[in-house]
């Protein structure tokens, strides 16, 4: 299996999520520039968080014209594997490739801290390695990470098993309490119908190395790559 990892003019979670491809689970691991147009030689693409081209007009508007997301469209609707993280997320909903938006904090601040997330389903090549309503814990770091959907879409999403991470208490209570960006539904992470393109605003490539001392994130890579061999 091959993995690409997008690099966008300021994108700076690149190097992180080329790292555990690599060298924690050992596979072959490229970079993708974002003038790029041809994937035909990867399995899974990553589009890692940062603030590509600065964020200007909002997170990832500028990014999802770029020919290499134009790329990454028609990668998605042969049904391989993508997944976009924090800044990633954003670019997949400025796409279309995701349902939603992501918007500004409900507390207008960014926050970076570490964060507990339910498993919502393991019937997706993201998280096979899970068990239902497992508790994990992954960082997170944004001021745009405030997940808005209507609600017939909401209704749909949940029929079509498609949120797959909430935020939610030590003990899996998705209490609004314990939701840190005002997210519809504690939402965290999104898949689309067909179920092969992820958006997480959490970062589980900062999760999946032991000597940070927590290996959460590591198995959706590895459920990644399970998936595909």
């Amino acid at each position: 299996m091959k993995f690409g990892v997008v690099l966008f003019p300021a994108s700076n979670c690149a190097e992180d999520a080329f790292y555990v491809l690599s060298s924690v689970l050992g596979q072959p691991t490229r970079y993708v520039w974002h003038k790029e147009t041809h994937l035909n030689d990867l399995d899974a693409v990553v589009i890692p968080g940062g603030f590509s081209y600065g964020d200007y007009l909002r997170p990832g508007a500028i990014a999802h014209l770029s020919p290499a997301m134009q790329a990454i469209k028609e990668f998605a609707e042969q049904g391989k594997l993508v997944i976009g993280i924090c800044n990633g997320f954003q670019i997949l909903t400025e796409s279309g490739l995701l349902p939603g938006a992501l918007l500004r904090n409900k507390g207008l601040k960014f926050i970076c801290q570490d964060q507990y997330l339910r498993v919502e389903h393991t019937n997706s090549p993201f998280t096979r390695n899970y068990t239902p309503q497992e508790v994990i814990n992954c960082p997170i770091a944004h001021n745009e990470g405030n997940y808005y959907v209507d609600d017939d879409t909401l209704q749909e999403m949940i029929e079509y098993h498609q949120i797959l991470f909430r935020y939610c208490s030590p003990e899996g209570s998705t209490n609004p309490a314990y939701n840190p960006n005002g997210a519809a539904s504690n939402i965290a992470g999104v898949t689309n119908k067909r179920g092969n393109v992820l958006g997480m605003m959490p970062h589980p490539e900062r999760t999946s190395d032991s000597v940070l001392g927590n290996t959460d994130g590591l198995r959706i890579f590895q459920s990644m790559l399970e998936s595909i061999q």
